[in-house]
């Protein structure tokens, strides 16, 4: 690895961060022998005066869903359950509506493989259950609220009546389910015999020596941890005009959902975490995780592709003979990257106190820094052939998500090419091979990216990033 000039890295990180117009941000790398490298940017408070640093304690959202796995990793490495046990075994109830009760197991809930369909319980339970949550979105999700969604009986209920079609047969196709995960952390209760908030604690935050990092619902706790008053405010842009910032520090309630959305911690202790997985769990010299568990996490038993393969609670990559794995997550105030790379010793984390911000090209400096590649160079994996898709037909229609307020995405052809409508905004539509294409703005920027499930000549569902909008009858 190239030694890393951290004036250069400061100074193009800093740029970035103007350049992105977010609230605050705290960064961080952690490198063989000790290396070290934490900066903040922005601010951390209501006055918006202080600048974060490693060790403030922000959300870490869905980035928090690699913990519930490596808890069940590291309880399948100790002979206390089997990853391919059905899910039914620990929790009798939960069923997926059209496969056999046996047939979903630990293995799918971790690879979001279960077949569940993306549906609305977190979203339900956010509105429902946090104090304060007034915006025109919060309203129209309590209205449509069957109950509080603050049981895990409630979800698992939900998932066995659920009126959207089930995605296929168990371990078929891969959706990203915030309610699978939910149900996961009760799996580790069960099979762990004490609460996942105290494995976590016990097993892997200090171990790692992450001496800032909690799972609690409201903050509470982690407010303990920062008797220094080194935590972060919340910010978002204003709903009626996105050009205005506006803070409070309401943290999302969400009860059943625990390690899948409410872990607090620091981009100190998650560069930490992720080094300590990219060193098969040894860190300081010590086998803080059992080298097992990490195997299971992220190991052999996944594929090293061009394209993402979604393991254990990470994302696993290839590029340039480099394996990152790496997660992001997001809630109101929490946007969060962070990642590692495998088998190099590195972890890296990017925490930013403002909901819906893309800092991922934050990630990429931190990568770019360590890799010796220019600073500002993208990690995009997705490539437009420069040819179009021969059978357009096949694709066109409406396509729904129903996690929270349905989305609808409208595929439609427009003077021989192919677009989309979302949310009120229109993209280009750019192949990039199979039946994978990358969303380009009127401006053209990238977007996003969307991937057609076809069968008999016909698109039945859209991965769009990575949930599945299910195919509208007409």
């Amino acid at each position: 690895m190239k030694t890393i000039d951290e004036k250069k890295l400061d100074e193009c990180l800093k740029k970035k961060f103007e350049e992105l117009k977010v609230s605050g941000v705290s960064v961080a790398i952690r490198g063989p022998e000790g290396y070290s490298f934490e900066r903040g940017y922005g601010y951390r408070d209501l006055k918006r005066s202080i600048t974060p640093d490693g060790n403030t304690i922000f959300g870490i959202a869905s980035m928090g869903k690699s913990m519930a796995a490596l808890s069940a990793a590291i309880l399948a490495a100790e002979g206390k359950l089997n990853l391919d046990d059905p899910v039914s075994k620990y929790i009798p109830d939960f069923s997926v509506p059209g496969n056999p009760k046996e047939s979903v197991t630990i293995r799918h809930l971790a690879m979001h493989t279960a077949g569940i369909p993306p549906m609305e319980p977190l979203e339900w339970s956010i509105s429902m259950n946090t104090p304060g949550r007034e915006t025109e979105y919060d309203r129209k999700m309590k209205q449509s609220a069957p109950c509080r969604m603050d049981t895990i009986e409630q979800i698992i209920a939900y998932i066995a009546n659920c009126p959207y079609p089930t995605l296929g047969e168990s371990g078929q196709y891969m959706s990203y389910s915030n309610e699978g995960y939910a149900v996961l952390c009760y799996v580790v209760d069960a099979a762990a015999g004490i609460p996942l908030e105290q494995f976590l604690e016990e097993r892997i935050f200090k171990p790692i020596g992450m001496t800032r990092s909690v799972l609690d619902q409201d903050a509470s706790e982690a407010r303990k941890i920062a008797s220094d008053g080194n935590i972060t405010a919340l910010f978002e842009k204003d709903e009626n005009n996105p050009e205005e910032i506006v803070g409070d520090e309401a943290w999302s309630v969400l009860p059943p959902f625990r390690a899948c959305a409410c872990v607090k911690s620091t981009a100190h202790d998650m560069a930490r975490y992720y080094q300590c997985l990219s060193n098969h769990g040894m860190i300081d010299g010590r086998q803080a995780i059992p080298a097992k568990a990490v195997e299971y996490l992220i190991g052999a038993g996944f594929p090293e592709l061009t394209k993402p393969t979604y393991c254990l609670g990470l994302n696993k990559r290839v590029e340039d003979s480099h394996v990152y794995c790496e997660h992001s997550g997001g809630l109101h105030g929490v946007s969060s990257e962070g990642g590692l790379l495998k088998g190099e010793n590195y972890g890296f984390a990017v925490l930013c106190n403002e909901g819906d911000a893309d800092v991922t090209e934050l990630l990429w400096i931190l990568y770019n820094a360590v890799l010796g590649y220019p600073l500002e160079r993208e990690h995009t994996w997705l490539f437009p052939t420069g040819t179009c898709f021969e059978e357009p037909e096949m694709l066109l229609g409406n396509y729904i998500c129903h996690e929270g307020i349905p989305v609808i995405a409208r595929v439609y052809l427009q003077d021989g090419k192919l677009m989309t409508e979302k949310g009120g905004e229109n993209y280009s539509l750019v192949f990039c091979g199979e039946t994978w294409f990358k969303l380009l703005d009127k401006d053209g920027k990238a977007a996003g990216r969307m991937h057609f499930w076809v069968k008999d000549g016909h698109a039945w569902g859209v991965q769009v990033y990575t949930r599945i909008y299910q195919r509208m009858n007409s």
